[in-house]
């Protein structure tokens, strides 16, 4: 029952999504998510990196991140660079996850689980919306830009003032907010990628690295969150 009921799923948005969107714009689709694939599992491999000992993250892996975005930003696609541009952007994949193996250690410490929960969420909450935006009216999700960029200014705010009051609630708050606003992002994304598609940009290399901070922005956040809520669950248990 529960599988044809996911074939029948599966069949209804493929035939939603030939029906909503030109061929080309399926076809520009499939080269960023396969590289926004190939990115996250190049994350996946700087972070094990870390993580068994092999190079240590520190500030360096941040710089060279850093470094590899800027260098896409200054080498635009022109057609001839792609194979240096996905370079590029799998090394920045993979200095991102390098850099990220800090938070997955003190996770993992806490309990090894929740990277998996996490992972979980992520795929789940990432496939959900990019599904929604694909096949929702044209257009209708980027009226999201200019109030998710206020929010994350507001955030931005919050969080500088936040350094002085250390409130644990504020604290809190921007967790929450902050994994709505990127989970916004996607849909937001998602329609902007398709909308650049249509006004003649072909860059799946720019297009896939929104798409991979809005992923890395969430998987971030419900690590986050996860962490704490286990480690109160740990506490609770210790006074009882």
């Amino acid at each position: 029952m529960a599988t044809s009921f996911t074939n029948f799923s599966y069949e209804r948005f493929m035939r939603n999504m030939g029906q909503k969107l030109e061929p080309s714009v399926r076809y520009h689709l499939s080269k960023v998510y396969a590289c926004l694939t190939a990115t996250c599992a190049a994350a996946t491999v700087g972070s094990l990196i870390h993580l068994k000992g092999i190079w240590e993250a520190g500030m360096l892996s941040g710089l060279i991140a850093l470094g590899l975005v800027l260098g896409l930003i200054f080498n635009p696609d022109n057609g001839k660079n792609f194979n240096m541009r996905l370079g590029l952007l799998l090394g920045f994949g993979a200095f991102t996850g390098h850099a990220l193996g800090l938070l997955l250690e003190q996770v993992i410490y806490v309990n090894p689980a929740i990277v998996v929960t996490a992972l979980v969420g992520t795929t789940t909450i990432f496939t959900s919306l990019s599904a929604a935006a694909v096949l929702a009216k044209r257009g209708s999700y980027l009226f999201l830009g200019g109030i998710l960029l206020s929010v994350l200014n507001a955030m931005a705010l919050i969080s500088l003032g936040n350094l002085l009051f250390r409130s644990y609630f504020v604290h809190e708050l921007n967790l929450y907010v902050g994994l709505a606003v990127m989970s916004g992002f996607v849909l937001f994304d998602t329609q902007m990628i398709m909308e650049k598609h249509r006004l003649g940009s072909n860059d799946c290399i720019a297009h896939s690295l929104d798409l991979f901070y809005d992923v890395i922005g969430i998987f971030r956040r419900l690590l986050v969150i996860l962490t704490q809520k286990e480690q109160n669950n740990q506490r609770k248990k210790r006074n009882d």
